[in-house]
């Protein structure tokens, strides 16, 4: 995959900084100078703190089963490569936007959903696929799909069933993508994680190029 003048970058990451909402009751991000020049370093030195669910993120399948393997154990090339954005803003059936899509030529699917305007705010709900979807895109041969939203399942989801159904099917979750301002159509994907060993997921700086 190259760049060139007439392919643009689009950064679809949510930004991380403090007052960025997260999951109700989980660890808040935070970034501090542990060093400063201003004190006297030699440089300036940060700190974070925070969820690997914070904005745009990876669920590794150890993130919702004991079993499932940690955001290191994640090839890295299913995070690169042809990927489609469907918008599904107001539509309860997701797969009918998806006929007729080449998911042999890009086989990462990204949902804009309008669904989390505002990254300041949590959102009280947000719409998610229907239960069928995640087996009809295993058989077509997605390999990820991502949300502008901060989960696949309903926020007050207990079982996580779409989660598990997408891991069964051997594709990986992206949530809190940024598709606002992107046009329906193909783009080559870039949103690697961290190689953060045990981890049950990851924060991404996803890009799409096109």
């Amino acid at each position: 995959m190259t760049s060139s003048p007439d392919r643009r970058v689009r950064d679809i990451s949510r930004p991380v900084k403090p007052g960025t909402a997260g999951w109700p009751g989980d660890v808040p991000y935070t970034f501090s100078l542990s060093w400063k020049k201003s004190d006297g370093a030699s440089v300036n030195v940060g700190a974070i703190a925070g969820s690997v669910h914070t904005a745009t993120h990876c669920d590794a399948p150890f993130h919702y089963d004991d079993a499932g393997a940690t955001v290191d154990q994640l090839p890295p090339e299913v995070f690169v490569g042809p990927a489609w954005v469907v918008d599904v803003r107001g539509v309860e059936a997701w797969q009918p936007r998806l006929v007729g899509l080449d998911f042999a030529a890009a086989p990462r699917l990204l949902f804009r959903t309008g669904g989390w305007p505002d990254t300041a705010r949590f959102p009280d709900a947000v719409p998610v696929m229907e239960p069928t979807l995640p087996g009809w895109l295993a058989a077509r041969g997605v390999v990820l799909v991502g949300v502008d939203v901060p989960s696949v399942d309903a926020l007050d989801s207990k079982a996580l069933d779409n989660h598990h159904a997408i891991g069964r099917a051997g594709i990986t979750i992206v949530e809190g993508l940024w598709l606002d301002e992107v046009p329906p159509g193909r783009y080559d994907f870039v949103g690697l994680p961290l190689k953060l060993v045990g981890a049950d997921g990851s924060p991404l700086r996803a890009v799409l190029v096109g």
